[in-house]
C-alpha cells in the first residue's frame, strides 16, 4: 500500500521504496501501550501522525515522563534494543491518535551501512533524544516543581496545539514523579493566580502563565 512518510526528499528514493515495501503501518488509539517494560522489541517506531510519550521507572515501580515523539521522530532507546536484542526498558503509550511506521529489526543495520540519509536521521535522532534527557534530568535537578509543572503544562500545550490540556492530577503527578496530592495544591495555586481553570480532567491555560 502507497503511503506518505512525510521524509520525501529527506530520504534517498530507494530508501523510501523499502520503508514502503519493509515498514508495517500501526494504528493506536489515547492510551494504547506501543511499547512495554520488559517486553523484546522487533521492530523500531517512526511516529507518522500523532504524539506518543515515553516513560521511564525506577527500582520502586515510581514513574517519570522523559519526552514526547511527535511526526518524523522516532525513540533512540528502541533502535538500541532492537539491535541488541535487549528488553525494553521503557514504556511507551499513545497520547492521541498515533499513526507508526514500523521497521523490522533485520532492516536497522543494513539501512545504516547502505544509506547516509538514514545514518544522519538516526544520528540526529540519537543527539536530540539526549538533549531531551539532559532536559529533564536538569529539570529535576535545579528547578522546583512548580516551575516543572508550568513547564509540563506549556509543553503539552505546544504539541496539542489547544489551551486545554485533557489530564487528571494523577496522571500529571505520575509524569512529574510526585503525589497526587502536591499536584492538586500546585494546580489550585495556579487557578488561584489566574492562570488556569480547572475543570474534572481538563485544564485550561489562560494567556498569563
Amino acid at each position: 500500500m502507497e503511503y506518505s512518510t512525510g521524509f520525501e526528499g529527506v530520504f534517498e528514493p530507494a530508501l523510501l521504496q523499502e520503508m514502503q515495501e519493509a515498514g508495517e503501518l500501526m494504528q493506536f488509539t489515547e492510551g494504547d501501550i506501543i511499547m512495554n517494560y520488559g517486553k523484546y522489541l522487533r521492530m523500531m517506531p517512526i511516529v507518522l501522525k500523532g504524539t506518543v510519550k515515553v516513560l521511564r521507572m525506577d527500582e520502586n515501580g515510581k514513574e517519570i515522563l522523559l519526552y514526547y515523539l511527535t511526526s518524523n521522530e522516532s525513540c533512540s532507546m528502541a533502535y538500541s534494543c532492537c539491535l541488541e536484542a535487549r528488553k525494553s526498558e521503557v514504556k511507551a503509550i499513545a497520547e492521541d491518535e498515533v499513526t507508526l511506521l514500523a521497521i523490522p529489526h533485520d532492516k536497522l543495520d543494513e539501512w545504516l551501512c547502505k544509506y547516509p540519509g538514514w545514518k544522519n536521521y538516526i544520528m540526529r535522532s540519537f543527539n536530540e533524544r539526549f538533549l531531551e534527557l539532559l532536559k529533564s534530568i536538569e529539570s529535576i535537578a535545579f528547578h522546583k516543581l512548580d516551575e516543572r509543572l508550568v513547564a509540563y503544562l506549556k509543553e503539552k500545550q505546544r504539541l496539542s496545539g489547544s489551551s486545554v490540556i485533557k489530564a487528571s492530577h494523577y496522571q500529571i503527578a505520575d509524569e512529574l514523579a510526585t503525589s497526587r496530592v502536591v499536584i492538586s495544591r500546585l494546580l489550585k495555586q495556579l487557578e488561584n493566580d489566574g492562570k488556569i481553570l480547572l475543570y474534572r480532567n481538563e485544564i485550561k491555560l489562560m494567556n498569563g502563565l
